[in-house]
């Protein structure tokens, strides 16, 4: 499918290449019995749409990993990402400490969205201050599963052996795991070149679209 769609704000609606209408309630793509109409409009739009106009956003997370201990581009690249995010509508679920944790929360918080931060220990004072839902488990490491099984997607930045049971435990559970500026190269994770990439692929999944 491409990545440009057809969308009608005046009639709320949005069709794709092939001319089919999105049924944002069921996330599934209908044959339409009206001729696709609107303005054309890139994945990352469409999403935006979908989360904030069509009145069925996704309220599924989309979880960030990432080490704590992380370089200047890998915090860089977690706050554009948490930015772009909150701006598309959705939440930011992540592990709610610091390094890409922290980032990624900052840049949501800048742009108004939600960030929850599922923590190891049961201290939710350990949250980094841009967590705005902290989820405090006490059952340490284990958490990394519940990130990875409550995100719609994971966007992997950097690397750390927190960070990988965090990829393959997504990848267990069949997420699409995208992965930014150093993340592990095993098998099943997509990566990209740059954050707006990574967010067209996040939008193709909410949209359930695909190339």
């Amino acid at each position: 499918m491409s990545a440009i769609f057809r969308l009608d704000r005046a009639r709320e609606a949005l069709f794709d290449a092939r001319g089919r209408r999105f049924d944002a309630a069921q996330r599934v793509w209908q044959d339409a019995s009206v001729a696709p109409s609107g303005d054309n409009v890139d994945a990352v739009t469409a999403a935006t749409w979908q989360q904030r106009e069509s009145g069925h956003p996704i309220r599924i997370p989309i979880g960030v990993i990432g080490p704590r201990e992380a370089l200047p581009a890998q915090l860089a690249a977690a706050e554009e990402v948490g930015r772009g995010l909150a701006q598309m509508g959705f939440a930011v679920l992540c592990g709610g400490r610091h390094g890409v944790m922290e980032a990624v929360c900052r840049g949501a918080s800048s742009a108004g969205g939600t960030t929850i931060g599922i923590l190891p220990d049961a201290d939710p004072s350990s949250a980094n201050p841009y967590v705005g839902i902290v989820i405090a488990t006490g059952i340490g490491e284990a958490r990394n599963a519940l990130i990875a099984r409550a995100a719609l997607c994971l966007v992997a930045i950097g690397d750390s052996f927190g960070t990988l049971s965090e990829v393959a435990f997504g990848r267990q559970f069949g997420k699409l795991v995208l992965g930014l500026e150093g993340a592990a190269r095993v098998e099943g994770v997509v990566h990209v070149a740059d954050v707006g990439v990574a967010l067209r692929e996040i939008a193709l999944v909410a949209l359930a679209a695909s190339e």
